[in-house]
Order: C-alpha cells, then sequence, then structure tokens
C-alpha cells in the first residue's frame, strides 16, 4: 500500500509538469510571431509587423517580450507617421521605466527622423537621450546627428558643441568641420571659418560648395586678389544664382584693388538679391564709373540711390552732384551736394558738399531757401574755413542776384559793415521798385526812404530819390514829388541813368498837376524837343502841352499842340481833336469851332467826348442864333446818351433857349424834367430859379409854390442860411484844413439832408475821407452821389466806391458799380480801371466766361501798361485753365512772361514749365523752373508746385534720385502749402513704389 502523502506529492509534481509544460508551447509560439512581427519590421513593413507585434502583445505574459513589443509598435507608427507615435513612445518610457531599450528608443526615433530630414523631431527625441548610457562606438554618430540636426535648425550653439566632438572622428571629422567652419562664415567669424575650411579642401565632395565660401571669405578678410582667383575658377561650374554671386565678389574685389575699369563688367553681371540691387551696389557701379571719368553713366547708377542715409549714401551723392557739375547739370548737382551736405557721417565730404552746394546756389539761384541765407548757413557751419572772404563777397552780391530781396532786408538789418551797408542801400532800392510796380506805393516810398538812409553808392541814391519822387506823384504829393524830381536832377547830371531819359516829362506832368502851367508847358516843350522817337509818350505829351496853353487860355498854342498830337495818332487823338474845336470857339472862330464839331461828331462815333461834342455843338448853334439846330443836337443827345451828366444841361439849355423865345410852356416842361429827374444836382437848382422867374411873369405865383413843395430839395426860406454853412465848410476845404472841413461839411448835411449843396457836401467829405485813409466813412458819400441822378461827381464817385468794395473783396457790390463806370466814364483811364477790375471780380466770383470778356476788352484798349497786360493775359490764362482749355492758357501764359513781372512772372513760368512737361519737353519745362527759382524764389507757392513739375521731369528722365530728392525737401520746406505737401506725398509714394521693384533698399509704406 503506497504511502497517502507520497501518493498526494507525485500528483502535485505531475499537474506542475503538465502546466510548465503548456506554459512552454504558449510562449514557444508568442516568441515565434515575435520573430515574424521582427523581421517584418527590419524589412521596412511597419504596418504588418506593428499589428504582429500588437498580437504578441496581447497574449505574452513575459514582462521583457511585452516591452520589446510595445517598443516596436511605437517604432512602426513612427515610421508610419501615425498621429499617435510620439504618445506611444512616451507611453512605452512610461511603461517600461526598466527597459534596455528606453534609450535606444530614443536615439532610433531620433535617428528615424534625422534620415528623413526632419531635423527639428530629430532634436526633439536626442534631447531625452542619457548620452552616458550610450556605447563608445554609438556616440560618435549621436554627436554629428545631433550636431547637424542642430545646425540644420540654425541652433548654432548646440551644432557647434556636439559636432565639435566628433571633428577629429575618422568618418564624421570632415564635416563636421565642414559645418563648422559654415557656421563661423555666417556668423562672420571669418579667420575660423577659413581655418576649417583650409582642412577640408583637399576633399572632392566640398570643393565645390568651398570654392564659394572661400572667394567670399578671402574677400572678406580683405584677401581680394586670392578671392578674384578662387572665384573665377568657380564660375564655370557654379549655377546661376552663384554666378551672380562670384561676379559680385570678383567686381567688389577688383573695386576695392582701385582696378575700376576690371571692375565694371563683373559688377554688372550681379543680378541683385531676387533680382534687386541694394543702394550700395549701385554706389560700387556708379562709382567706378566716376573714376573711369565716365560721368553720365556714374550718374545713371548714383541717381537710383534712394532713402540713402549712412556714409554709402552720403558719400555717392557727393560723387552723384561732382558728376552733374562735370556734365553742366547745375540744378541738379545742387540737389546732390545739399543732400550730402544734410548728412554728417564724413565731416569732410559734408563740409566740401557745404561748399559746393552754397556755390551753386549763388550761381543758379536756390528753389528752397534764399541764395543769402545759404551763403550765411554756411559761414555760420564753418566761421574759419579758407573760403571765408570768396563766400563773403558772392554773399553780398546774392542780396542783388536772388531777388529776393524782403529776405534779404531781414538778413542785412543790424549788419554794421560797410559791405553790408552797401548792400542794403540797394536791396532797400530793389524792393522799393518791387512794391511800386505791384502798385503799392505807400509801402514802396518806406523802402525808398530806407535806401536813402545809406546813400553810400551814388547811383542808387540817385534812382531811390527818383523813385520816391515818382511814387509822391501817384500819391498826389506833388509838392514833395517836385522836389524829389529836382534833387534827382542834382545828383545825376548825366545821361547814364536811365530815369534821366524823361526827367523832362516827369517834371512838366508835377507842374501840370500843381497847375503851374507856365512851368509845365516849358518842361513839355523841352521834352519834346529831345525826344521824337517815343510816339506815345510824344503824343501825350502834345496833348498835356496843348492842355497847359489851354488853361492858360494860349489857344492859338493849344491849338498847335493839339494839331501835333493828331499828326501822331497814337493816343486819345478823339480828345485833341475836341479840345482843338472847343480853342477855337474861344479865340472866336465860331465857324470853325461848329464845323470840327459836325465833323468830330461824325468821324468819332465811338469816342467818350461825343456827348461833350453834341452839348458843345449845341451851345455854339444857340450863341450863332441858330436856335433850331440847336434844339435838334440837343434832342439828339438826350436821345442817344441819357446817362451822361451832359443830358440834365442839355434839357436846362433847352429850357432857357424856349425861355429866351418866350415860348414859356415848352421852357417850363424842360425846367421841370431837369427839377424832377436830377434833383439836387446844380442844374436841378438852377432850373427851379428860372421856372420861378417864368411862373412870376405869368402871374402864376401859387402854382410855382404848389410845385416847388413837391421837391423836397428845395428849401426856399433858408437859401441864405444853406448857402451860408455851405460856404463856410467849402472854404475850410480850399484852405486844406481838412479836419474842420470834414465838420463843417458834416454839419451843413445834417442841418440841410436835402439842401442845395447836398451833393457837393456829399462829394467833398467822401474826398477827405478817403485821403485819410477811411475809406468806410467815405463809403456812404460816394454811395450817395452813384445813387443820385447823373452830375459832375458821379463818375469819380463811381470810381471810388469800386475801389472800397474791391479793397475789401466785396466782388459781389463792386461789379454793378464797375459795370456803371464802364459805360459812364469819360476819361478812358477809368473804363480801363473798370473792366480790368470787371475781369478780376468776374474771376474771382467764377465767372470764367465774363472774366475772359473783360480781359479782352481791356486788351483792346489802346493806352494800358504792360502791369494791366499782363493782369488781362493772367486771367484769361486762369479761366481757361479752370474750363479746361489748356491749349488757350498755354498761349496766354507765354505772353504774360514776356510782359509780367513780380507773382505773375512766376506764376507764367510755373505754368509754362507745366505745359512743357505735359509735351513731354522735360529739359524745357526744368529750364523755367530754374529761371523760377533763381529770379522769383520770394514767391514760394509758385516755386513749391514748380518743384514738383520738376521732380516729375527727372524721373521721366530716369533720375530717381532727383526726382524722390526733390519731393522730400517739398514736404519739409513747404509746410505752410497743404495742397502742395499733398501732391509731393502722392507722386513721392507711387516713385517709390516703382523704384522699389529694382532697388532693395527703398521702403515703401507697405513695407518690403
Amino acid at each position: 500500500m503506497v504511502n497517502k502523502n507520497i501518493l498526494t506529492l507525485l500528483i502535485l509534481i505531475g499537474l506542475n509538469y503538465q502546466m510548465a509544460g503548456q506554459q512552454t508551447a504558449a510562449y514557444t509560439s508568442d516568441l515565434v510571431d515575435y520573430q515574424k512581427a521582427l523581421s517584418l519590421y527590419n524589412n521596412q513593413q511597419y504596418l504588418a509587423a506593428q499589428s504582429l507585434f500588437y498580437q504578441v502583445n496581447k497574449t505574452a505574459n513575459e514582462e521583457v517580450l511585452k516591452s520589446d513589443c510595445a517598443y516596436h509598435i511605437a517604432n512602426c507608427a513612427v515610421r508610419l507617421n501615425q498621429q499617435n507615435a510620439d504618445r506611444l513612445v512616451e507611453d512605452f518610457v512610461k511603461d517600461y521605466p526598466t527597459s534596455t531599450k528606453r534609450n535606444t528608443a530614443f536615439v532610433d526615433v531620433g535617428d528615424y527622423y534625422f534620415e528623413n530630414s526632419k531635423y527639428a523631431y530629430a532634436r526633439k527625441w536626442y534631447d531625452k537621450v542619457d548620452e552616458e548610457s550610450l556605447a563608445r562606438n554609438e556616440r560618435d554618430k549621436f554627436y554629428f546627428n545631433n550636431g547637424y540636426s542642430a545646425f540644420a535648425t540654425k541652433q548654432y550653439s548646440d551644432a557647434k558643441k556636439y559636432l565639435s566632438r566628433v571633428e577629429n572622428s575618422q568618418e564624421y571629422g570632415s564635416q563636421s568641420k565642414y559645418y563648422i567652419g559654415f557656421m563661423a562664415y555666417e556668423g562672420d567669424d571669418y579667420e575660423t571659418a577659413n581655418e576649417y575650411f583650409d582642412q577640408v579642401s583637399d576633399q572632392e565632395r566640398y570643393r565645390e560648395k568651398l570654392s564659394y565660401y572661400q572667394a567670399d571669405l578671402n574677400f572678406k578678410l580683405g584677401n581680394f586678389e586670392k578671392a578674384i582667383e578662387l572665384a573665377k575658377e568657380q564660375l564655370p561650374i557654379s549655377d546661376e544664382l552663384e554666378v551672380s554671386e562670384l561676379n559680385k565678389i570678383i567686381g567688389e574685389s577688383y573695386f576695392n584693388l582701385e582696378q575700376y575699369a576690371e571692375a565694371i563688367p563683373y559688377l554688372l553681371e550681379y543680378k541683385g538679391k531676387r533680382g534687386r540691387w541694394s543702394n550700395t551696389d549701385f554706389y560700387l557701379l556708379g562709382y567706378a564709373h566716376y573714376m573711369q571719368k565716365d560721368y553720365e553713366k556714374s550718374i545713371s547708377e548714383f541717381n537710383k540711390i534712394i532713402d540713402g542715409n549712412n556714409g554709402v549714401a552720403q558719400n555717392a551723392y557727393y560723387h552723384l552732384g561732382e558728376s552733374y557739375v562735370h556734365v553742366d547739370k547745375k540744378q541738379q548737382a545742387l540737389n546732390a551736394f545739399r543732400n550730402a551736405s544734410q548728412m554728417d557721417f564724413d565731416l569732410k565730404i559734408q563740409e566740401d558738399a557745404w561748399l559746393n552746394y552754397a556755390k551753386i546756389s549763388y550761381e543758379i539761384g536756390n528753389p528752397y531757401q534764399s541764395v543769402p541765407q545759404v551763403l550765411t548757413g554756411y559761414l555760420n557751419k564753418y566761421p574759419d574755413t579758407s573760403y571765408k572772404e570768396e563766400i563773403e563777397t558772392l554773399l553780398i552780391d546774392s542780396y542783388i542776384t536772388s531777388k529776393n530781396y524782403k529776405e534779404a532786408i531781414k538778413l542785412l538789418e543790424g549788419k554794421k559793415s560797410f559791405e553790408n551797408k552797401v548792400a542794403y542801400q540797394k536791396v532797400s532800392y530793389y524792393r522799393g521798385i518791387e512794391l511800386y510796380n505791384e502798385g503799392n506805393y505807400l509801402e514802396a516810398e518806406t523802402f525808398f526812404d530806407k535806401s536813402l538812409n545809406e546813400p553810400r553808392v551814388v547811383e542808387y541814391t540817385a534812382r531811390a530819390t527818383f523813385w520816391k519822387a515818382e511814387t509822391d506823384y501817384n500819391l498826389t504829393n506833388y509838392d514833395d514829388a517836385l522836389v524829389g524830381f529836382k534833387q534827382f536832377q542834382q545828383l545825376s547830371p548825366s545821361t547814364s541813368l536811365k530815369e534821366n531819359a524823361n526827367i523832362d516829362y516827369n517834371l512838366a506832368y508835377t507842374y501840370f498837376k500843381q497847375k503851374n502851367y507856365r512851368q509845365s508847358t516849358q518842361y513839355f516843350n523841352q521834352f519834346i524837343g529831345n525826344h521824337k522817337e517815343d510816339k506815345v509818350r510824344l503824343n501825350d505829351a502834345y496833348l498835356r502841352l496843348g492842355d497847359g496853353h489851354f488853361v492858360s487860355s494860349d489857344y492859338q498854342s493849344a491849338i498847335n499842340a493839339y494839331n501835333e498830337a493828331i499828326k501822331i495818332n497814337e493816343i486819345e487823338s478823339d480828345y485833341a481833336f475836341f479840345q482843338k474845336a472847343i480853342s477855337a470857339g474861344y479865340i472866336g472862330k465860331s465857324s470853325t469851332k461848329i464845323s470840327e464839331l459836325e465833323q468830330f461828331i461824325s468821324d468819332y462815333p465811338n469816342s467818350k467826348l461825343r456827348d461833350d461834342a453834341m452839348y458843345e455843338l449845341g451851345n455854339s448853334y444857340v450863341k450863332v442864333g441858330e436856335t433850331t439846330k440847336a434844339i435838334q443836337m440837343y434832342d439828339r443827345l438826350n436821345s442817344e446818351y441819357r446817362m451822361s451828366s451832359f443830358v440834365p444841361k442839355s434839357l436846362l439849355r433847352q429850357g432857357l433857349v424856349y425861355y429866351n423865345n418866350s415860348d414859356n410852356e415848352r421852357a417850363l416842361n424842360r425846367f421841370k424834367k431837369v427839377a424832377g429827374d436830377y434833383p439836387g444836382s446844380p442844374e436841378a437848382v438852377q432850373a427851379v430859379s428860372t421856372a420861378r422867374l417864368i411862373y412870376v411873369d405869368m402871374g402864376r405865383v401859387n402854382e410855382y409854390a404848389a410845385w416847388v413843395k413837391t421837391l423836397d430839395y428845395v428849401e426856399v426860406t433858408d437859401a441864405d442860411l444853406d448857402n451860408t454853412t455851405y460856404e463856410a465848410a467849402e472854404k475850410q476845404y480850399l484852405e486844406n484844413k481838412t479836419d474842420r472841413a470834414i465838420t463843417q461839411f458834416n454839419g451843413y448835411l445834417n442841418n440841410f439832408p436835402n439842401g442845395i449843396h447836398a451833393l457837393q457836401s456829399h462829394f467833398y467829405l467822401a474826398q477827405l475821407y478817403f485821403k485819410k485813409g477811411l475809406k468806410q466813412n467815405a463809403s456812404p458819400h460816394y454811395k450817395y452821389l452813384v445813387d443820385a441822378s447823373q452830375s459832375e461827381f458821379t463818375e469819380e464817385a463811381l470810381s471810388r466806391l469800386s475801389q472800397i468794395y474791391l479793397e475789401d473783396k466785396n466782388w459781389i457790390d463792386a461789379i454793378p458799380v464797375l459795370k456803371r463806370l464802364e459805360s459812364e466814364a469819360n476819361f478812358e483811364q477809368n473804363i480801363v480801371f473798370a473792366q480790368s477790375n470787371l475781369m478780376k471780380a468776374n474771376y474771382e466770383l467764377q465767372n470764367y466766361q465774363d472774366a475772359v470778356g473783360y480781359a479782352e476788352k481791356v486788351l483792346g484798349q489802346s493806352k494800358i501798361d504792360n502791369r494791366i497786360k499782363s493782369d488781362a493775359k493772367v486771367i484769361i490764362a486762369r479761366s481757361a485753365i479752370q474750363m479746361g482749355d489748356e491749349e488757350k492758357a498755354k498761349i496766354a501764359f507765354e505772353e504774360v512772361e514776356r510782359i509780367a513781372t513780380g507773382e505773375q512772372a512766376a506764376e507764367a513760368l510755373y505754368y509754362n514749365a507745366y505745359f512743357k512737361n505735359k509735351e513731354g519737353n522735360y529739359e524745357a519745362s526744368n529750364a523755367k523752373i530754374q529761371k523760377l527759382a533763381k529770379d522769383y524764389s520770394t514767391y514760394k507757392y509758385y516755386s513749391a508746385k514748380g518743384l514738383i513739375i520738376m521732380a516729375k521731369n527727372f524721373y521721366a528722365l530716369d533720375d530717381a534720385f532727383q526726382a524722390t530728392y526733390i519731393l522730400e525737401s517739398v514736404i519739409e520746406n513747404f509746410k505752410e502749402f497743404d495742397d502742395v505737401v499733398s501732391e509731393a506725398k502722392l507722386e513721392l509714394g507711387k516713385i517709390k513704389t516703382e523704384e522699389a521693384k529694382r532697388n532693395s533698399s527703398i521702403q515703401t509704406e507697405e513695407g518690403n
């Protein structure tokens, strides 16, 4: 019998054996599957391998087998680029922290990414590797792979750290040295780069790449000849991009060796970065051409340098200026030197540029600031310059030549030297002339006085004396004018000054205005005896000579003078003919007077004196007893010239004729018409007075009394007081006691608002206020006269009232007054005044057609000066611009330029430049703007607008530097003109956008 315990033990042993057998079988099966999965993995069948690894992992009980499966599952996921790959690797590390494959997993994944050029991913896994756990033979590969990955991701510090560990490795050393060298090259450590590159230069695999880098390195190290040699060797075997860069290296190396001719062809072959050159690239080629004295080509490169603000740009702009000087383009040179002078990277270049800028400004003018300011600026910045004496000489002369007299006076005031005082005398004189030509007589006189206060040069003292006298004459200060003209004669006895030519004429006119007709005729005769060539002035002298004899009652001499004026027939022949006829009457030749007046009415149908002639002819008929003809002539006058001041006189004369012929009813009819239609006029007062006699004669006093009550200006009972009050005021006026006269005339009008002398009182008050400059006080009195019936005061009142409105720029009120003046005036100058201001007022109100119509009327006048002509031409031109008729504007502005002065000349030059730009005639357009800058820089608005045209011209001429520099200067220097600055900014933006396509240094608003 078997022991029970033994039996139990045997059973247990058998069971264990059976179980162990079963486990061994399962484990063997898992190993077989694992080996199959591993085989698939090694054959890069990652998806199948991964699936099998998953199956083994599920059934396996062995920890080691499971960890190996997890490792390979994660590796397969990495190689299959599955989204959960990183997580699977992380899970493997976390789940099997003691696995021997932990470090290997990091290396394997890093290597996989490395081999597939995903260096940023590789770096992520290499960073997890424990270097100390790596076998020695694994470390070199790890260091190189990790270092190269860092290099590829531009983590140069880590790259250098790992690559340096294998730079002596047999397998990885050459590659590591190459990349270390490249990193040194990129970091501008050219010595280190060269050292490493030299160590691998004998290896074929690097030779091609190294040739380019070593050429560049030698260039950067200053080994220019070596750089040229290496770059030329590389040229035949390089791609298009490298060829461009190698040409740049060769060209710049020759440039630095000062072999400019050799440099040029290579510099030209450089294609730029992404097809664009930089300012430095343009500078190198431009300077090379400059050193070859090929200035046109140097300009074409230098002027592409835009937005430059460094030493290279300053140097380029300086040499650009010199290049322009060599080809005689001084305006362009001025801008280039100005730009260089505004930079301080190289102080010697800055000073030389300043000097050139100052000298050229003196020579051709300066559109940005006055020439004296430029020269003074140079002397202030460089007080110890060796050119001090030369520049000071130019400075003194520039005050005159710049014609910017206003600015020059500011700079000269307070300067003590003799030369400066001489300049001050001249500049004050010229500023006075400038203001005189603009019609600003009061201010002109102050500058003539300033000039006379510095009597340094006799010529200018004499000329200032003359023009001060002319100014006094225009201000009706005839006594002062006479003194001035006499002083001028003493200062300038010779005929060298042009003012001497007509001094007799000026004196004659001044005496004439003083009513000193004896002296006036003497000087007119002297002028006539010496001046036969100036037909217009000679004609005028004969007219005034005739007038002088006429008012002196020497009528035969007057007739002789008027006959001479008629022979010349340049101006006012109708006036001479009329005066001759009147003079014949005064010497008793009534029939001659009548026949000449009849001829006058026939021969001068458009004369403003025709109504005068009709009135005089009617009177002459009365005088010789031909009353029927007289009545007919008066009727003709009243019909054809209803607005004439002679109509009330004519009606009064008709009434008197009827009265003298005892035709009382007709007489009363005429007298009542005068009294009713022309209330308050002297004719109306006389008509009432004569009508009174008729009513008394006819015994119809009550009828007279009833009629006279309807006339509010007749106060019969106060007539004596009215006359006495008026005469007292008039006496003060005649004695030039202005303030007393004003007080008494106002007193008269307060007491007799509709008095007998109301018209005269309003007229004298208006004139007195106007002369004192109290034009607002004068205005209502002139308006009273204008609104009253036609009188001898109407024309003057229309002229003065319109002048007041014009000065206040009250165009709307001015126009109807000017229209009346035009139609009613007897004096030619008043007609011209009316028409010239009607054109201006209509232009201001944008009535351009009417403005042009009046301008053409003005130009049709026979006796107008150039200032009025240029006003008319300017109005025509401006209106044509506004109406879009540029062809008409162009012709008009060309004519303005020939005759205008001051601001109008500046405007004409601007527009002429504008039209030439539109025609594509850019050089001629610039010539006009240069003249504008030199001669009319005072008028800054047109200077600024002209500069924009100049910028457009230069850009059209392929000079981008000039164009952009000028526009930037306009923006900086003319901020007071918003419209000009806006236009300049717009043009600058367009040009920079276009230029940025070829120049990488240009910054546009959109950026690069």
